[in-house]
């Protein structure tokens, strides 16, 4: 009966230890930089839904102006700040009512509105800055309504 017996050849070689490290070290750096970059993009994702819901909240305050006559007393003219809760997060409102001047002072029949809303929680920093909307509210009696620069 024959027996097989294994054949040494000088060609056939497996992977040394070393080569097996070497490479994990590689794709161990590979790996950090893909989670890392995985990181930041969760971070930026996150941000820009903050940013998002900021800008929501100040379109819904210019909804609410717009829904109010002239006269109404939320179109008062000052400064007024107030906090709001939306989307489990906590954002600052300050709204501004200014009147407009015609080039001889006295107050035109329009009103400039400035919305300004601050996220209040944490994130990334560029995600916590103000986010602001500016509009403009006229009566409608007749009048001049013209822009001055």
């Amino acid at each position: 009966m024959k027996t097989n017996k294994p054949q040494n050849k000088k060609n056939q070689r497996g992977f040394t230890i070393i080569e097996t490290v070497i490479a994990s070290l590689v794709m161990m750096v590979g790996a950090l930089a893909v989670s890392s970059l995985f990181l930041y993009s969760t971070q930026n994702n996150i941000g820009g839904g903050d940013r998002a819901l900021a800008m929501a909240v100040a379109q819904q305050q210019l909804e609410r102006i717009r829904s109010v006559s002239f006269e109404d007393a939320t179109l008062n003219v000052g400064t007024t700040t107030s906090a709001v809760r939306t989307g489990e997060r906590n954002y600052t409102v300050q709204k501004v009512v200014a009147d407009e001047m015609n080039t001889n002072g006295s107050p035109k029949q329009l009103k400039r509105i400035t919305i300004r809303v601050t996220p209040n929680m944490g994130g990334p920093s560029w995600s916590r800055t103000t986010v602001e909307c500016v509009t403009m509210r006229s009566t409608l009696t007749a009048g001049s309504f013209a822009l001055s620069q």
